[in-house]
C-alpha cells in the first residue's frame, strides 16, 4: 500500500501507470473490508492527510522538473557553443590541409628542379674540372704557345678573343649555376620553414579538435542524462497526481459509505462495534519478517543532486533470494499480487483495528486471499521482483492509511 512512497521508483519500471489503478483498488478494499464506520471516519482522515502530502510530493517533482529544464537549456547553450567551435575548428583544419597540399606541391617542384640544377652544376664542374686541368698541364706557356704559333697579327687577335670568350663563358656559367643552386636551396628552406609551422599548426587543431569532440561527447551525455531526469520527474510527478486523484474518489466514497453506515446504524438502533486485535500491544516486540541488512529506512530521503526528498514509507532489509518470508504478527490475507509495479509480488495482512503489513518483492506468494495466518508463519520468500536495490524484502506498518516506522515495531 506505497501509495505515496515510492511515487518516484515507478518511473523506472514498464508497469508505471498499472500500480495507480492498482493503489485505489486495494485502497478500496481495505476500506470495505473493515465493517465499522469508526474505522472508516478514521482511515478516512488518514486519506485526506495522505493525499496533502501526495499533492506535496508532486508539487516537488514539477518543481524539480522545472529546475531540471532550466540546466537542461544551460546545457544545451554549452553544447551549442562546443560545436560552433568544434565547426570552425574544422574548417581551419581543412584550410591547413589544403595548404600543406599545397606546399607539399611546390617542395616536390622546387626539389626536381634543385635535382636538375645540382646536376647541371655538376656537369659544368667536371666541365670546368677537365679544363683546368688541361690549362694545368698547358701552363701560361701552352696558352701564350696557342696565341704565337699563329701566322699573322690578324690571327693572333682572333685567338686571343676565343680565349677570353672562353674564360668569359666558363665563368659565367659557374656564377649561373651557383646562383640558382643557392636560389633554390633558399626557396627549399623557406619552404620547409612554412611546412613546419603548418604541421605544427594542425597538430595544435587536431588536439583542439579532439578536445573540442570528447567535450562534445560529455556534454551530450550531460544533456542526455538531464533529460532522462527531467523525464523521471515529471513521471513521477504525473504518477503522484494520478495516485492524488485515485485517493479523491476513495475519499468521495469513503464518505458515502460513511453516511451510509450511519444511518444504517440510526435505523437499526445497533452500535458498530469494531473487530480488534491485540497488535498495537506488540509494538516493540514484534519478530522480524526475516533476518539481513537494512539498506533502505524509513522517511523522507534527499537527492544529493536536485535536493528533492522522496519518503520511504516502509523498511528494504538485504536477504539471499528465495529467503523465507514470515509474518510478524497473527492476521488475515487480504490481497496478493504476482505484479504490482515496482513492488513485485506483494502480499497484504490485516491485523485488525486498521492495522496491516506490506510484504514487497516477492519471489514466491505461499498464502492466498482471506486466509489467516500466525504470528511466524512463512507467508512467501523473499526476491528482488519489482526491485531496483537487488534482492530486498520491502516492508511496511500501516494504521489505516498511515504509514508508521516498521523499526518501531519490531525487536
Amino acid at each position: 500500500m506505497r501509495v505515496a512512497g515510492r511515487g518516484t521508483r515507478a518511473v523506472a519500471g514498464d508497469a508505471r501507470g498499472r500500480p495507480v489503478k492498482r493503489i485505489a483498488a486495494v485502497l478500496l478494499m481495505l476500506a470495505l473490508a473493515a465493517p465499522a464506520w469508526p474505522q472508516t471516519d478514521s482511515l478516512e482522515s488518514a486519506k485526506r492527510a495522505e493525499l496533502e502530502e501526495i499533492r506535496r510530493q508532486a508539487r516537488e517533482k514539477r518543481d524539480a522538473a522545472t529546475r531540471l529544464k532550466g540546466q537542461e537549456s544551460q546545457a544545451m547553450g554549452q553544447l551549442r557553443r562546443t560545436e560552433r567551435q568544434l565547426n570552425l575548428t574544422r574548417k581551419r583544419l581543412s584550410q591547413l590541409r589544403r595548404r600543406r597540399q599545397n606546399l607539399d606541391l611546390q617542395l616536390e617542384v622546387t626539389r626536381l628542379d634543385l635535382q636538375r640544377n645540382l646536376q647541371a652544376l655538376s656537369e659544368q664542374r667536371a666541365r670546368l674540372g677537365r679544363r683546368l686541368r688541361s690549362m694545368y698541364k698547358l701552363g701560361p706557356a701552352g696558352e701564350l704557345e696557342y696565341l704565337l704559333s699563329t701566322q699573322s697579327f690578324a690571327q693572333l687577335l682572333t685567338r686571343w678573343d676565343f680565349l677570353v670568350m672562353v674564360a668569359e663563358q666558363d665563368r659565367q656559367l659557374l656564377v649561373d649555376v651557383t646562383n640558382r643552386k643557392e636560389t633554390v636551396e633558399t626557396l627549399q628552406h623557406r619552404l620547409q620553414g612554412h611546412l613546419d609551422q603548418v604541421q605544427a599548426t594542425a597538430l595544435q587543431t587536431t588536439t583542439e579538435n579532439r578536445r573540442l569532440a570528447a567535450q562534445r561527447s560529455a556534454r551530450r551525455g550531460t544533456v542526455r542524462e538531464i533529460q532522462t531526469q527531467r523525464e523521471a520527474f515529471e513521471a513521477a510527478a504525473a504518477e503522484l497526481e494520478k495516485t492524488a486523484r485515485a485517493i479523491q474518489g476513495l475519499l468521495a466514497h469513503l464518505e458515502r459509505k460513511r453516511r451510509e453506515e450511519a444511518d444504517r446504524a440510526r435505523a437499526q438502533g445497533q452500535p458498530v462495534t469494531p473487530y480488534s486485535s491485540d497488535f498495537a500491544r506488540g509494538q516493540g516486540a514484534l519478530d522480524w519478517p526475516l533476518r539481513g541488512e537494512v539498506v533502505g529506512r524509513f522517511g523522507p530521503e534527499r537527492n544529493p543532486r536536485f535536493n528533492v526528498v522522496t519518503p520511504n514509507n516502509g523498511i528494504d532489509i538485504a536477504a539471499p533470494i528465495g529467503t523465507a518470508v514470515r509474518a510478524v504478527a497473527k492476521g488475515r490475507v487480504d490481497y496478493t499480487a504476482e505484479d504490482y509495479g515496482t513492488y513485485g509480488q506483494i502480499v497484504i495482512l490485516n491485523h485488525g483495528d486498521s492495522y496491516y503489513t506490506l510484504y514487497a518483492h516477492l519471489s514466491e506468494i505461499l498464502v492466498s486471499v482471506g486466509q489467516q495466518v500466525t504470528s511466524g508463519q512463512v507467508i512467501g520468500r523473499s526476491g528482488d521482483t519489482g526491485s531496483l536495490k537487488g534482492a530486498v524484502l520491502h516492508f511496511e506498518v500501516r494504521r489505516g492509511g498511515t504509514a508508521l516506522n516498521p523499526q518501531d515495531w519490531l525487536q
